[in-house]
């Protein structure tokens, strides 16, 4: 395993980061963990050398933070860099940010978190935690011993974030970046500013919700394999994250053990500025290749959901991204029949907005789903 340094802190973090928002599940209940095989999973990466694990308040329904604690038992915390999540939106009074950490702590069942984060921050957010004093809470916790340092994961555009990055004195800030969205949300103008001043840099999404290791178009796959046929598009996506040396350590929400494995040997060739233009080229004749087929910007994270008419929107998006990636409505229409059989198609959208404020990429839902119903339905 190779590790990078963590920002200005002083400690060194594995390039690889366990991601604990789709973990292995039963029953086809995304609330429901398969623990057995989670537990295997998490200590078998830390094992091999992962030492930063990254979990939050709603992942799973709440049940993720609870199996990293048990997972961590047995000598495992002492092995590994623990971050979660201040669900901000559920945060109405400054005497709540300190609620939810000590419910998080009970959960996890441990005495500190090394990296506490402001969950999902977009300009509505960051103005109602500057309010209610966060930086206050931050210098509080990291006084009593509750967490050791402090950041912030990021929704929204870059003059935003570069105006959170010069508010605090932080510790790290968590973006999403990936090949695909190279000037989305901070992208890379944010990746470089928060390097500048000093911030580790955690990187989401670097598979885009695994649509860059399993949903590309057969023509993208095949530059791939004429690249190098015993590596997998999920390694080449990973590998063009780790190219970046701003990146302190890429996160990677992994749900079987095999991806475990996978990105463990991917982590090996995890260095700096290591591409070569062929392959950077080749990357970018990918991206171009996917960019042009796909529809909808939905990384499938599930913020939008549960729906309360019970529309399954991701589902939806990735049923119509994929008609057009793969060039087969029919298979796609077929899809989007049972969810009509069910009652969770988009005809059953009232247009609320609901789903819209919760959508970490802002995207215009209501509108795509329009749009959706229209080519799958016909």
């Amino acid at each position: 395993m190779n590790y990078r340094n963590f920002g200005k802190t002083n400690i060194k973090i594995s390039t690889l980061g366990f991601g604990c928002m789709r973990f292995p599940i039963l029953n086809n209940n995304p609330n429901e963990i398969n623990e057995k095989l989670t537990i295997e999973m998490l200590r078998y990466a830390i094992e091999k050398g992962v030492n930063y694990i990254d979990t939050a308040y709603p992942y799973h329904g709440g049940n993720s933070e609870y199996v990293v604690g048990k997972a961590l038992k047995d000598g495992y915390r002492e092995k590994v860099y623990l971050a979660t999540k201040s669900p901000v939106w559920l945060v109405n009074k400054y005497e709540d940010f300190e609620t939810f950490l000590d419910e998080q702590l009970k959960k996890l069942d441990v005495q500190y978190v090394d990296m506490y984060l402001l969950h999902s921050i977009d300009k509505e957010r960051w103005e109602k935690i500057k309010k209610l004093d966060f930086q206050r809470f931050f210098d509080e916790m990291k006084r009593k011993g509750k967490i050791k340092y402090a950041g912030f994961s990021f929704h929204d555009d870059f003059k935003t974030f570069k105006e959170i990055v010069d508010y605090y004195d932080w510790d790290f800030c968590q973006i999403q970046y990936n090949y695909l969205d190279v000037h989305y949300q901070a992208g890379i103008a944010g990746l470089k500013y928060a390097y500048k001043k000093g911030l580790g840099v955690v990187i989401m999404e670097p598979l885009r919700g695994g649509k860059l290791a399993n949903k590309l178009p057969k023509e993208a796959n095949e530059i791939f394999k004429k690249l190098n046929p015993a590596k997998s598009p999920a390694y080449w996506a990973l590998r063009w994250v780790w190219n970046h040396p701003e990146v302190s350590v890429v996160l990677s929400g992994m749900s079987t053990m095999e991806q475990v494995k996978e990105n463990i040997t991917a982590a090996t060739d995890a260095l700096s500025n290591s591409l070569s233009q062929i392959e950077l080229n080749t990357i970018e004749k990918v991206r171009q290749t996917y960019s042009s087929k796909s529809k909808v910007n939905c990384t499938g994270c599930n913020y939008c959901m549960p729906c309360k008419n019970g529309i399954f929107i991701p589902t939806i998006f990735n049923i119509y991204n994929e008609a057009y990636i793969f060039d087969n409505f029919e298979e796609a229409k077929e899809r989007y029949n049972s969810l009509i059989k069910i009652g969770a198609d988009a005809s059953k959208c009232e247009e609320c907005g609901d789903c819209e404020k919760e959508c970490p990429q802002h995207l215009p839902i209501r509108e795509l789903l329009k749009e959706s119903r229209k080519v799958l339905s016909a």
